[in-house]
């Protein structure tokens, strides 16, 4: 018996180093970031649960190994209660945590009379997906489209800037997608869709289509490029004067 509560002690510790010494890395978005926060948290809830369970299992098996007449279990009234109110608190913190990511407007931005609207230093992107491609405009900036790079438009936005996605499709049921950013919304047809973030950290980040639209469906790539202020306006600048 103090064999198997030592090891059950061991894995616990062994997890709780592990989620301590491991660093939260930095996050590229503030979208990235709310769900990478939550993500950690279940994960924190999560592990224990599961070295518990996995736990008793393994001391069970081991201790009736040899057992050629088992016997039925009693019933054991406190032993249901307690699971029964361990579950229910675990329900509720990952209905908490989860609520505060999913209300959170950087997560599920919806524009409308109860919502904030961009303000005038706001980026606005609207992204039109067709079969089997992307037009990506800016309509605050005359209507300066996002230029071709490599396999598909890039978009550059300022880092620390709010930046707002219109999302919409010319015909099919499309997805815009970019992971590292947090960022997933349909494209839907006749239908606008607008999501919200705010990139923290420079760098060039791959969006694709996430719902599959035919045949060219894994040619619909994308790219957005987050860089400093400066940049972004000379950007604009140079899209403007072509």
């Amino acid at each position: 018996m103090k064999r198997t509560r030592l090891a059950l002690v061991s894995l616990f510790a062994v997890a709780a180093l592990a989620l301590v010494a491991d660093p939260v890395a930095a996050q590229s978005s503030t979208t990235s970031g709310l769900i990478n926060e939550l993500n950690n948290e279940l994960l924190i809830v999560a592990v224990p649960i599961t070295l518990l369970t996995e736990g008793v299992l393994i001391y069970t098996v081991w201790k009736y190994r040899n057992n050629d007449d088992p016997q039925p279990t009693k019933e054991n009234r406190r032993l249901e209660i307690s699971w029964t109110i361990a579950t229910a608190i675990v329900l509720l913190f990952v209905g908490v945590a989860s609520y505060g990511v999913m209300a959170d407007s950087d997560v599920t931005f919806q524009q409308g009379k109860d919502q904030i609207a961009p303000n005038e230093n706001d980026v606005v992107v609207n992204a039109e997906a067709f079969q089997w491609g992307w037009t990506m405009t800016y309509p605050e900036e005359d209507g300066v489209q996002a230029p071709r790079v490599g396999n598909g438009p890039q978009i550059v936005v300022p880092v620390g800037q709010d930046v707002y996605f219109n999302i919409t499709s010319r015909d099919v049921l499309h997805g815009f997608a970019v992971p590292e950013l947090g960022l997933k919304q349909d494209a839907v047809p006749g239908q606008s869709n607008v999501i919200k973030t705010q990139a923290t950290e420079t760098g060039t980040y791959q969006g694709y289509c996430t719902e599959y639209c035919g045949v060219s469906h894994s040619q619909m790539y994308f790219s957005v490029k987050v860089v400093p202020q400066e940049e972004y306006e000379q950007f604009l600048e140079e899209q403007k004067s072509e």
